[in-house]
C-alpha cells in the first residue's frame, strides 16, 4: 500500500526554533560520543525571519561514518538512508510536536561548508532571503510541489535548486562535490556525458539508458563548485559485488586530478556500503 505524502507546508519563522535546536543537539551529541566533533543548525529554521518547513534541520560532524545507529535510535530517531548524498547518514524525529532531520557526515566534507556558506549568506543578506522566502511560497502553489513521482526529491525540493546554486556561484564555492543523480540538471548532464562520449561511438545507441530507473544501477555526478564535471555509472550485483561501467570526465577538466579524485570517492562509497569490486 502506498501512503499518500501531506503537502508541503511553510510556517512565519519561529522564535523557539534555535532553542528546540539546543534541546536536540544535546541529545545528539551525547548519543554519538567521542565520534561526534561538532554540531550545526542548518537549513531555514536556522535563519531568523525566513519561513519554513518546521523541521529543524541539524548538521553533526563525525570523525568516521561508521559508527552504531544505537545511540541515535534510542532517541527514536529513524535511519533514513543518505539520499542524494553517498556520505550523508540521515535521521529523522517525527510526533505530533517536533519534526527534526539529523545530516551525520565526516569532518571536511563539501556538503558541511555548502550548507554553512549558504545558511550565513542568508543571515547576512535579507533582501535575498526574503526572495528566498517568496520562492517558497510560490513554490507551494504548485501541485508538482507536492510530489515526487519517480524522482527521490518533491518538486519543491528541486525548485529552489537555482537560487541555491546562484548564492554559492555568488560566495565562490568552489569544492569538489560527490552525488547521486538526482535533480533534472544532473541527469541532463549525464545523457549528455553519456551521449557524447559513449553512444555517439556506437552509432548513437546507448543500450543502457534504462538504468536511470533501475535499483541495481548507481549514478553519480561530480561537481566541481556547482558545475558538473564528470559522471559515473556503477552497476551493483549478487553477493553485494559492483562494477565500475562508466567514468567520464567533462573536456575542460579532462587532464586534471579530478579524475583521480572522483575514481577515490567512488572507491570510498563502494568501502562505506560493503561492496567489494569485480
Amino acid at each position: 500500500m502506498i501512503q499518500k505524502q501531506e503537502n508541503i507546508t511553510v510556517v512565519p519563522y519561529d522564535s523557539n526554533w534555535p532553542n528546540i535546536f539546543n534541546i536536540e543537539a544535546k541529545k545528539i551529541q551525547a548519543a554519538l560520543g567521542n565520534n561526534c566533533l561538532k554540531i550545526y543548525h542548518i537549513g531555514s529554521t536556522a535563519v531568523p525571519g525566513l519561513p519554513a518547513k518546521p523541521k529543524i534541520d541539524i548538521i553533526a560532524c563525525v570523525k568516521n561514518l561508521n559508527f552504531s545507529y544505537k545511540g541515535i535510535e534510542s532517541l527514536n530517531y529513524q535511519y533514513r538512508g543518505g539520499f542524494n548524498l553517498p556520505f550523508r547518514k540521515s535521521f529523522t524525529y517525527r510526533s505530533d510536536s517536533l519534526d527534526v532531520n539529523l545530516h551525520v557526515f565526516e569532518k571536511d566534507d563539501p556538503e558541511v561548508e555548502l550548507n554553512l556558506l549558504f545558511r550565513d549568506y542568508l543571515r547576512t543578506h535579507p533582501k535575498i532571503r526574503d526572495q528566498y522566502a517568496a520562492l517558497k511560497y510560490s513554490l507551494i502553489e504548485e501541485k508538482s510541489s507536492h510530489s515526487k513521482g519517480e524522482k527521490m526529491f518533491r518538486g519543491y525540493t528541486l525548485g529552489k535548486n537555482d537560487l541555491i546554486q546562484d548564492i554559492l556561484k555568488k560566495l565562490g564555492f568552489n569544492r569538489l562535490r560527490f552525488v547521486i543523480c538526482t535533480h533534472h540538471a544532473e541527469l541532463k548532464a549525464a545523457k549528455f556525458f553519456r551521449k557524447k562520449y559513449f553512444s555517439d561511438k556506437n552509432r548513437g545507441k546507448d543500450f543502457y539508458a534504462w538504468t536511470f530507473n533501475h535499483k541495481d544501477h548507481k549514478h553519480f555526478i561530480l561537481y566541481k563548485g556547482i558545475d558538473i564535471s564528470g559522471y559515473a555509472h556503477i552497476q551493483l550485483f549478487q553477493e553485494n559485488k559492483v562494477d565500475i561501467a562508466i567514468i567520464i570526465m567533462d573536456e575542460i577538466h579532462q587532464g586534471k586530478e579530478y579524475k583521480k579524485e572522483f575514481e577515490s570517492l567512488i572507491e570510498k562509497w563502494i568501502q562505506l556500503e560493503n561492496y567489494t569490486r569485480f
